[in-house]
């Protein structure tokens, strides 16, 4: 699930990011693209941990609305919070679907597996 927040960029002894709609989710990088690459994962962490407690993801701000120092950039940082589940091992589960089903889906080399992953992102709003 890609999820995109808004956040303020400082340049002051080496760069750092925060996010303003995430209390306390922010981090650093020597260089810009070090740190754009670990505010992906600093956002990606973050949200995962607040799914696996239950809890709702806050909705994220517009740009327009966050007050800032005209020192600071303001920009939208995208991750996919899939990508840092903690429990990504496969399981085995048996399920039931009518013979002439599966013959077809076997003759048109559908992957089952893959079609009711794809389905269950789908049916409980991953994707």
């Amino acid at each position: 699930m890609v999820k995109v927040y808004p956040a303020l960029i400082h340049n002051e002894n080496g760069y750092w990011i925060e996010f303003p709609d995430l209390e306390g989710c922010q981090t650093v990088g020597d260089s810009f693209e070090e740190l754009l690459e670990a505010a992906s994962e600093a956002l990606g962490l973050y949200l995962v941990s607040l799914v696996e407690d239950g809890k709702e993801l806050p909705t994220a701000s517009d740009l327009s609305s966050i007050p800032h120092k005209k020192s600071v950039e303001i920009t939208y940082i995208y991750t996919d919070i899939d990508k840092y589940r903690r429990d990504t091992r496969s399981v085995k589960k048996m399920l039931s679907l009518p013979a002439w089903l599966a013959k077809e889906a076997e003759e048109k080399n559908i992957s089952l597996s893959k079609v009711l992953q794809e389905a269950l992102k789908q049916k409980i709003s991953v994707l």
